[in-house]
This record gives C-alpha cells, sequence and structure tokens, in this order.
C-alpha cells in the first residue's frame, strides 16, 4: 500500500512538471535556432506568467490548456498592461503551442491557440525620441575619458544605424568598415543579415572612441564595459538614462531611437523601401506605423504649396 502511494506521489510530481518541461523544451528549441538574444528574452519573459497562471488553476499539462484558460490569462493581463503588452504574451502563446502541435503531433487534440482571436492593438503612433533631447545628451556627454565617448558614440550610432539595441550590442570591431561607413548586422531579427550606414558625425564619435581601446581586434565587442566585456542590454539602458537625467531630459526607451532613426529617414525624403532594408523589416507591414506619423508633416508641406490657398 505504501509502494502504491510512493509511485502515485512520483506521478503526480512528474505530471505537474510537464507543462515546465514542454516550455523549457521549447526555449532550448528557440536557442538551438540561433534566435537572436532579444527574442529569446521575449519568449523567456512572456512565458513565465503564463506557467505561472496555468499551474495556479490547475492546469499541469499542455494538453490540458483549454480557450476558456487563455482568455482568462489575457483579460487578466489587460487590467496591468497596455494593449500591445498583452499582445506580445498572445504571441508567445500562440509560438508555443503552435511548435507543441508540430513536435509532438498529439492524436486528437486541438490547439486551443486557434479559437482565441487576438488582442486588438491600436494603431496608435509610435512616439520617436525627440531630436532637441538627443542634442541635449550629446551636450551632456562631451567629455574626453573613455567612457564619456562611449557613451556619445552609443548615443549617435544607436540613432544613425535604426539598429536595435540587442544589435547594436552584438556588434563587433570588425563589423564596422569606417572609411566606407557601413556595419554589418550580423545577428539581426530572424537570423537576417544586413548592412546599416553610419554618417560622418557618427564616424568622428566613433573613431574617437576606438583610438582609446588601443590593440582592438576585430572579434573583439565594438561597445564595451571599462572592464573591456562586452556591454550588456541593462549597461545600454543606464547609459541612456544616465545621459538623460545629466541633460534634465525625460529618458528615451532604446527603441525610441529606432523610431526617431525611422521618422528622421521619412521626413528627409527616404524611400519606404531602403528604409525597410535599413530597419530590417521582413515586409512594410510595421513601417506603416511608422508612416502614420508624417501625417503633420504633409499638412504642413500642403500649407507651404496647396494650390487653392495660392491661388486666392
Amino acid at each position: 500500500m505504501a509502494t502504491m502511494s510512493h509511485a502515485h506521489a512520483i506521478f503526480s510530481v512528474v505530471h505537474q512538471q510537464e507543462l515546465g518541461v514542454e516550455m523549457e523544451t521549447f526555449l532550448a528549441d528557440r536557442r538551438a535556432r540561433g534566435l537572436a538574444p532579444g527574442s529569446l528574452r521575449f519568449y523567456t519573459q512572456k512565458l513565465a506568467p503564463l506557467r505561472a497562471f496555468l499551474q495556479g488553476v490547475g492546469v499541469q499539462s499542455v494538453q490540458g490548456i483549454t480557450p476558456q484558460h487563455l482568455r482568462a490569462f489575457l483579460q487578466g493581463l489587460g487590467e496591468s498592461h497596455s494593449p500591445g503588452g498583452v499582445h506580445g504574451h498572445y504571441r508567445a502563446a500562440k509560438a508555443f503551442l503552435r511548435w507543441y502541435e508540430q513536435e509532438e503531433e498529439p492524436e486528437g487534440w486541438r490547439n486551443p491557440i486557434t479559437k482565441v482571436h487576438p488582442p486588438k492593438v491600436p494603431e496608435e503612433p509610435l512616439a520617436p525620441v525627440p531630436v532637441e533631447d538627443v542634442r541635449r545628451m550629446l551636450d551632456a556627454s562631451r567629455g574626453r575619458g573613455l567612457m564619456e565617448r562611449r557613451d556619445r558614440a552609443v548615443l549617435l550610432c544607436l540613432l544613425d544605424t535604426g539598429c536595435r539595441a540587442s544589435e547594436l550590442l552584438a556588434l563587433n570591431a570588425g563589423d564596422v568598415d569606417l572609411a566606407g561607413g557601413t556595419v554589418l548586422v550580423r545577428h539581426g531579427k530572424g537570423g537576417r543579415v544586413r548592412t546599416v550606414c553610419l554618417g560622418r558625425t557618427a564616424r568622428r564619435a566613433l573613431k574617437a572612441y576606438l583610438r582609446m581601446r588601443e590593440g582592438l581586434q576585430g572579434a573583439e565587442p565594438l561597445f564595451a564595459t571599462r572592464e573591456g566585456t562586452r556591454l550588456r542590454y541593462e549597461g545600454l539602458r543606464d547609459i541612456v538614462r544616465r545621459r538623460a537625467a545629466r541633460a534634465g531630459v525625460p529618458a528615451p526607451t532604446l527603441h525610441a531611437f529606432r523610431r526617431g532613426f525611422a521618422l528622421a529617414c521619412l521626413r528627409n525624403g527616404m524611400d519606404v523601401f531602403s528604409l525597410q532594408r535599413l530597419m530590417g523589416h521582413a515586409d512594410l507591414t510595421v513601417l506603416r506605423r511608422y508612416l502614420h506619423q508624417t501625417t503633420e508633416d504633409v499638412q504642413n508641406a500642403h500649407r507651404q504649396s496647396g494650390p487653392v490657398d495660392h491661388l486666392l
């Protein structure tokens, strides 16, 4: 009798761990596919609350998940997250459940995500980093020390390349052609490789920084800590926050620099297909959200050039 009880306890523990094991296996699969660190961080952060919610309501296996569970989870998130944040959790759950469906091919099981509609995300304009704020942050980074020169180069490279934070941090010294003004992004989203550009001002700042790192080899990180190790996401975020505080401006998000790059390029006349390539977008879907923000520019252009107001 004791043996049977012991066996039942072991079975129960294994059964309770099944959901977590499947999620860890999914994350291992993403790593094996060479996903960018930012993508891996996205899945890890988004699946953890889902796992906690499901286990809290007694769901111990993937096949125990129902559409009602998913709807309740997303509805609960809506009380503390923005629509975009809730949609991120939905995308992570969808990717995980589709992976499970393809990997395990469970007989007679229907993927519950197929009956759950994705949360609506209002297509509101995405706020870019204000150019004047960047100028003031740069003025606060004019020192001649190694860290001051690094921070200045970081701010300019973020804005001038349009790189994602994870892409910028993954750059090595050998990925930059300072003479030609090109940067090879080897670790783009979805594993895509692309070339971005650096203008004269950003190149001068980068040269000033790299001159202070004597003996730098091509395989070493482009942006490093004081100790010479690769700068991490948290460190990059601290640079922006510290420089913003010193300049007396609100601290922008890292992604706001990418938005600022996109909008500045559009306003300066760059065609959308060139911009799409520079930003590493698979299609124009995301870029359309940036295009919405140029309405004010179109209105100003019409005030200056509209035929009727200039006719009468």
